[in-house]
């Protein structure tokens, strides 16, 4: 029997991979194909770039034979378009005909809403970053299977500036907060079923740590620090307590609960998806 397949979808450009591993990070597509190998050993996962407007991209039979296609984050916004966007959205596109399953972080959240013809807008309330507070399930979530073991409240990894403004046809709120009503949906069109979540449950603390301080002007300009001195502490604090998430000084200071620091916990809505979306369908396609 072959091995699984899957297809990390890279959101960046190659200049934004550059620039997040110069700030000690590890590029969206690797880190989440490390994941997916993790949470499916065995697995052969692909990446593919479509911001980079040189790169090759799998079409049609190509999409039907992986197993699952995952989509990362981005810097870059939908409303700005552009060929960096719009063959992600075209790509994204053709993957929902092909009865693949999905899932989409954030930016993927973002795509796969305007693949199936839904809009994302700039949030008005701003940006969320650090961690999504106080997101909580819908009652169509709390039956959902990509929230199984998880609590009906809960906070996750987070960093976006964007968000769900119309929802496409065939698509169910799971999730909501206070700065955000679309935190995670459900999609079903004619040839898929995709997840969606707005947060990152696939960062580790120590990726949240390098977006900030590759971010951090903005994020003084923002408001949510008073200068550099301020973003380097809380990134450092970031990077010590993904070192040892048993340190209480530091999970209390920043309000950062279990759900968080406990990998399993953290990553449970992909790694959900892996076993109730993913190996169905594979074993539907007669492949395992």
């Amino acid at each position: 029997m072959p091995s699984p397949r899957l297809l990390v979808i890279e959101g960046n450009s190659p200049e934004t991979m550059a620039e997040h591993v110069s700030f000690g990070g590890t590029a969206a597509s690797k880190g989440y194909s490390d994941l997916l190998r993790e949470l499916l050993p065995g697995a052969a996962v692909d990446i593919c770039y479509p911001a980079d407007t040189t790169a090759l991209l799998p079409k049609g039979e190509a999409l039907q034979g992986y197993d699952g296609i995952a989509i990362t984050g981005s810097s870059l916004h939908v409303y700005h378009g552009g060929d960096a966007v719009t063959r992600q959205v075209e790509l994204v596109r053709e993957a929902l005909t092909t009865g693949t399953p999905v899932f989409g972080s954030c930016w993927g959240l973002q795509i796969i809403t305007v693949a199936a013809g839904g809009v994302v807008r700039k949030n008005p309330k701003g940006r969320e970053i650090g961690f999504g507070r106080g997101i909580r399930l819908t009652e169509a979530g709390r039956k959902h299977p990509m929230y199984v073991g998880k609590l009906d409240v809960f906070n996750a990894p987070t960093v976006h500036l964007d968000e769900v403004e119309v929802l496409p046809p065939g698509a169910t709120v799971l999730a909501s907060n206070a700065t955000s009503e679309v935190q995670s949906v459900e999609f079903r069109t004619k040839g898929s079923i995709a997840w969606g979540v707005q947060y990152h449950p696939e960062y580790p603390l120590r990726e949240l740590a390098a977006i900030v301080r590759r971010i951090g002007t903005r994020l003084i300009g923002e408001g949510f620090f008073a200068e550099e001195t301020d973003v380097k502490a809380f990134a450092q604090d970031l990077d010590d307590l993904d070192a040892n998430p048993e340190c209480k000084r530091l999970s209390w200071r920043h309000g950062i609960s279990r759900n968080v620091l406990d990998k399993k916990l953290r990553v449970s809505e992909v790694a959900n998806w892996v076993e109730l979306q993913v190996l169905p369908m594979r074993v539907k396609r007669g492949r395992g």
